[in-house]
């Protein structure tokens, strides 16, 4: 059935010239594997960091590791916008070109995904950071980057001990709109203040996933007109880190090492192995597709699967930097502890001899509502990726709206 679907969609999809694809230019000629994977980038699959860069080494590593080859076992429809139209097109495109799995790596391709899935019960469906499935060829998939978040804030907490500046800058996407953005600030203000008890998060929100103008505009903003010595982000490029650079500060990035980028101001980034789950994904497709749902499902890993974790530190993190986010990670991964708990963590000493006490206090929310009282267990999973649309104690949004 799926053959005859290739076949026809195939040859409509030449006859028309409605949509076009940037960058999508990717061979269709096999490796004389009879598997296919597809994929659905919001950027370019050439993009040397970020967001779709983190995604499209993930596949492609992979692939490899499975014995695929990613120039001609892998279609790309690249820079689609979230548009539920152009998503559809999409994957109706690489549906005719045979794809056994789709991948479609952001947010907003969740409806058409789920419309395409419908259409296509004989191809595997798989979207990241979005919350809807079915119970047979749709599944979505995320992770606890929250984790990797909390430890880059130790990098900006003791920076901005350093510098004596209480001020760090956050360029993000969105904010309280959605869980995924509004988790990880939490976590990274968190982060700083085990640190740096007095560590204020400024959030500048833009607005949309991905405009490298906004996100340049917004990293100067924090920095020129509220005096931040650290600007960390949730944006698809490196722009803020690169601002960061310029102007002689410090940064944290996301997805990608930026400290190519800014040499002089990257101290670490939150960043994904998504290699870590697209093995998984691939690997149960090719095994039964019939059972996917089962052997894989939705997927939600952390730390503990190699999913997320920081980058190497660059040089320009203070000496104790290492040892404190090292105390953090093991505490994580031995399950002791975890961000979003009524239990603090507070490190001191001087490098060589970190150490960190653990105290039993409110988690508050910057209403001063309490969120999980003092020795209470970590908030739900669900909260983290559904529900959590609030600030932290320490965090202030300083543009109100998308005009302000």
């Amino acid at each position: 059935m799926k053959k005859l679907i290739s076949i026809v969609l195939t040859a409509s999809l030449a006859a028309m010239s409605v949509f076009a694809f940037a960058g999508c230019g990717q061979s269709t000629e096999t490796s004389g594997s009879d598997f296919r994977v597809g994929a659905i980038y919001i950027n370019s699959q050439n993009d040397t960091s970020g967001y779709t860069y983190a995604h499209h080494k993930g596949i492609t590593e992979a692939m490899t590791s499975l014995g695929l080859d990613p120039e001609k076992d892998l279609s790309i429809v690249d820079n689609v916008p979230e548009d539920a139209e152009q998503v559809k097109a999409a994957c109706d495109q690489l549906a005719g070109e045979g794809c056994d799995i789709i991948f479609g790596i952001s947010f907003g391709y969740i409806d058409a995904m789920e419309e395409a899935a419908a259409e296509y019960p004989d191809i595997i469906f798989s979207h990241a950071t979005g919350y809807k499935s079915n119970d047979t060829n749709f599944n979505n998939y995320f992770g606890r980057i929250y984790q990797a978040r909390y430890l880059a804030g130790i990098a900006a907490g003791y920076k901005s001990l350093a510098l004596g500046n209480n001020a760090i800058g956050y360029v993000s996407a969105w904010g309280t709109e959605y869980a995924e953005t509004c988790s990880g600030i939490n976590a990274f203000a968190l982060g700083c203040q085990s640190v740096n008890p007095d560590a204020e998060v400024n959030v500048y929100e833009i607005y949309t996933w991905g405009d490298q103008d906004l996100e340049r505009q917004a990293a100067e903003t924090l920095i020129d007109t509220f005096g931040c010595g650290v600007i960390a982000q949730h944006c698809d490029s490196a722009q803020p880190q690169i601002v960061a650079n310029e102007k002689g500060v410090f940064g944290c990035g996301y997805n990608s090492d930026m400290t190519a980028e800014a040499p002089d101001a990257h101290l670490c980034a939150p960043i994904w192995n998504w290699s870590a789950y697209y093995a998984t994904a691939i690997k149960a497709a090719m095994d039964d597709p019939s059972t996917f749902m089962t052997t894989v499902g939705n997927y939600y890993e952390g730390i503990n699967s190699g999913l997320v974790e920081v980058s190497a530190l660059s040089g320009n993190c203070e000496p104790e930097t290492q040892e404190a986010i090292d105390i953090a990670t093991e505490l994580m991964k031995n399950g002791e502890w975890d961000v979003f708990s009524g239990t603090r963590l507070s490190f001191s000493g001087a490098a060589g001899s970190v150490e960190v006490t653990q105290s039993d206090a409110d988690l508050l929310d910057n209403t001063g509502a309490v969120i999980v009282a003092a020795g209470g267990a970590s908030v739900d999973d669900g909260v983290i990726q559904g529900s959590m649309n609030y600030y932290v104690a320490g965090v202030n949004q300083v543009n109100a709206t998308a005009e302000g």
